[in-house]
């Protein structure tokens, strides 16, 4: 049966400080040795939520597709028209003409509801964008969960170092003892401190390490770690809500809330509204014109001998009305239908795709979940005890004579190597915990 995630979270909050045969306190270049102020994984994953400016940057997204709902409701504009309707210019027919003038006012008639499916394509790009948004978020609290598991890997990194640099430190004084005592030669006293000198160093690489690990979590932050957590450093002892679940539960509890599957949802809708508008698009939409034409009253003209010569009028005002068909002939192309209903064929082969692709990566992150555990378990129950039970009886033998210093520093090579492996174990525990939490549409908990 496959182990639950329950022992994984366990493992990991053990892991991480309660189990370290040679516990040592961590002691950065710039910590203060009296913070007590310890952040955790949650907090720190919740604070790159409220403060990582990538994510800020997203959700105005969401800002632009609510806007896009506006605009797609927006009407076509009534157009006005004003000016000269008639004017004469041929000089003998002056006389019986005046200054026609017209004001006229146009509005297009949409059909086959454009506006309405118009809204409802934005409206399903608005649900697209926070799918997206949501779908960051989850990736960016897989890459920041990352990053806080390596800074805690980095600081017990430092701390079993410095343990054992104490430790060497020790011996050195052994050997200076066993050297006045005549048990051991000046070359001998020579390598030990030569060995102490090589520790020394890893620990000050081991400490560069661990805070520039911290340094990184910054860039997920959008601020300075200490602005956000001023005065403190991360917490490497894991503590989250145990999950009771099996591989199937995952696999379907991935189907339904992963944020990819909940995108490529999302494009397939968005597609499938581009198709109706695209239909919609092709309907023609007449246009209407009222007009009122106004002729100024021609006044009769008299010549010397009081006739009139001219043809005088009284004021006339005409109302028209007119209605404007577009003659389709630029539907006798349907690219724009064919090319939204490709989109919708592609939406529909991407959500199949991450549908497959979905499943297929949580029975692989399940997979290394389960091995992780295994490794982890093994460690605790097996290596490491097996490890330092070695070291510690060289370590006497040592300062009894009965074994040289060279099988001494190998036995504590090995046993530093074996508990960074151990280290880097359960850093990988963690890291296949997030990943298989991730893959199954859940939140990063440890």
């Amino acid at each position: 049966m496959p182990r639950p995630l329950t022992f994984g979270l366990v493992a990991l909050a053990l892991a991480f400080g309660l189990l370290s045969p040679h516990p040592a306190p961590l002691q950065a270049a710039d910590d203060n040795p009296g913070q007590s102020r310890r952040v955790t994984f949650r907090e720190y994953l919740e604070a790159v939520a409220t403060y990582s400016l990538d994510l800020k940057s997203q959700r105005q997204n969401i800002t632009s597709a609510q806007a896009d709902i506006s605009i797609a409701g927006v009407r076509p504009d009534p157009e006005l028209r004003f000016g000269i309707d008639s004017a004469e210019l041929y000089e003998p027919n002056k006389p019986n003409a005046s200054l026609a003038t017209v004001i006229e006012l146009g509005y297009t008639l949409e059909t086959a509801g454009k506006r309405d499916k118009r809204i409802q394509v934005a409206e399903s790009k608005l649900r697209l964008a926070e799918a997206n948004v949501a779908a960051f978020l989850h990736q960016l609290g897989l890459d920041s969960a990352s990053a806080f598991i390596e800074a805690c890997r980095t600081r017990d990194a430092l701390a079993r170092k410095q343990s054992s640099l104490q430790s060497f430190q020790e011996l050195v004084r052994a050997t200076e003892i066993r050297y006045r005592a005549g048990d051991v030669s000046k070359l001998e006293l020579w390598q030990t401190n030569v060995e102490a000198d090589r520790f020394t160093n890893e620990v000050t690489s081991a400490r560069a390490e661990a805070q520039a690990a911290e340094i990184t979590l910054t860039a997920f932050l959008g601020k300075p770690f200490e602005e956000v957590f001023p005065g403190a450093v991360v917490d490497t002892a894991f503590k989250g809500a145990a999950l009771e679940v099996n591989l199937a539960t995952l696999i379907q509890q991935a189907l339904k809330k992963r944020y990819d599957i909940q995108v490529a949802a999302a494009e397939v809708e968005n597609a499938r509204q581009g198709v109706q508008l695209a239909k919609a698009n092709r309907w023609l939409d007449p246009k209407i014109n009222l007009s009122l034409t106004n002729t100024p009253r021609v006044d009769p003209l008299f010549n010397h001998e009081g006739q009139v010569t001219n043809a005088p009028a009284e004021r006339s005002l005409e109302l028209g009305l007119t209605v404007t068909v577009p003659l389709p002939f630029s539907r006798l192309q349907k690219g724009e239908l064919v090319q939204a209903e490709v989109a919708l064929s592609q939406a529909h082969y991407r959500l199949s795709s991450m549908r497959l692709k979905a499943e297929t990566e949580v029975r692989a992150t399940f997979a290394k979940y389960r091995a992780a555990c295994e490794n982890v378990r093994h460690y605790r129950e097996h290596v490491l005890q097996d490890s330092d039970r070695v070291t510690e009886g060289m370590r006497l033998a040592y300062r009894m004579g009965s074994a040289s210093f060279l099988e001494l520093l190998n036995a504590q090579r090995t046993a530093d190597e074996t508990y960074l492996g151990y280290l880097q174990a359960v850093a990988d525990l963690a890291n296949a915990t997030v990943k298989l939490q991730i893959s199954a549409g859940m939140g990063p908990d440890l």
